[in-house]
């Protein structure tokens, strides 16, 4: 007897017209939205400048969205290409399927490109992003439970997912994977803001505690999952991409706390000093092309005035006599 489960939607797709709202990119985008928004503030506290997050962001989210869905069709390239399949739904990104891992690795390629054109050091931006990236997570996952996909295995428990008969599923009572995952996924971001604040993590180390802590969790869950996968050595591909990712994690901030101990204490430098104006911005700009400096220049306007006083006297001197 089913005392309790948690139902599905019965559909992933809402339509104003002739505007389809799907229940997935709903989640990816205000997942996007809350960690641009928390990281800002984080950015914010450690130093930076309002608004350099979300100018940030403007690179790391397309690139991000491109690198999961490369991770995803890449993996499991015989939904999209095999006998029967239509490769052009390897674009149909809405109907699911972004692999975190390329999200990231990619998305870490387009954040360090925008921190390069504000001169801004990568590992500082995502040490006040990386909590704010697992809430993200932990609100994109939802999207798995619009398209009733990534469930785990069928069990009886009072929080089984109720899933619907469908393409490639059968009706049942699964684990909610989803759930678990989003549930790590925020006491991944509590567990790095605690420890961010008790430790004082810079240089990276708090980017590499998230992802420690995420792969840790996620090598677990995906064991539960029951849908198709690439298996090597009897494991599912993703579990080992979470064991080597984990590794690396780990390594990096036992390595990194040796080399760089502490945190940066300046994330943002401010390229315009106090009290400068156009014409001082001006006189920087003269010098990097001739090698005057306005320093230079007021010592030899100085100078000047000094010989213009000089002379006054001596005048003054000869008409006395």
């Amino acid at each position: 007897m089913e005392l309790a489960y948690i139902p599905s939607p019965s559909t992933g797709v809402i339509h104003l017209g002739p505007l389809p709202l799907r229940g997935y990119a709903f989640c990816i985008i205000i997942g996007v939205f809350v960690a641009v928004w928390y990281g800002n503030k984080r950015w914010i506290a450690r130093g930076g400048k309002a608004g350099t997050v979300a100018d940030i962001a403007v690179w790391a989210v397309p690139f991000g969205l491109v690198g999961g869905r490369l991770y995803h069709v890449i993996t499991d390239y015989q939904l999209y290409f095999s006998d029967g399949e239509n490769w052009v739904d390897a674009f149909k990104i809405w109907e699911g399927g972004l692999g975190i891992w390329g999200a990231i690795a990619l998305g870490a390629v387009g954040a360090w490109i925008g921190c390069r054109r504000r001169g801004i050091p990568l590992p500082a931006w995502a040490d006040a992003l990386a909590p704010a990236i697992a809430i993200a997570q932990a609100i994109g996952r939802w999207g798995n439970w619009f398209n009733q996909e990534l469930y785990g295995k069928p069990t009886d428990l009072p929080w089984a997912l109720k899933i619907t008969e469908g393409a490639n599923r059968e009706a049942g009572l699964y684990h909610p994977t989803f759930l678990y995952e989003s549930l790590w996924c925020i006491g991944v971001a509590l567990l790095v803001i605690w420890a961010d604040r008790r430790f004082k993590l810079g240089h990276g180390r708090a980017f590499a505690l998230y992802v420690a802590a995420y792969c840790a969790g996620r090598a677990w869950i995906e064991y539960m999952r029951v849908d198709e996968a690439h298996h090597v050595l009897g494991l599912r591909l993703n579990v080992w991409t979470a064991i080597i990712v984990f590794a690396l994690a780990v390594a990096y901030i036992v390595i990194s706390s040796r080399v760089r101990p502490g945190r940066e204490e300046i994330v943002e430098p401010d390229r315009t000093k106090p009290g400068t104006d156009g014409a001082d911005a001006a006189d920087e700009k003269k010098e990097s092309r001739d090698g005057t400096t306005a320093e230079d220049s007021a010592d030899a306007g100085g100078t000047l005035n000094d010989a213009d006083a000089s002379a006054d006297a001596d005048a003054g001197s000869a008409k006395k006599g």
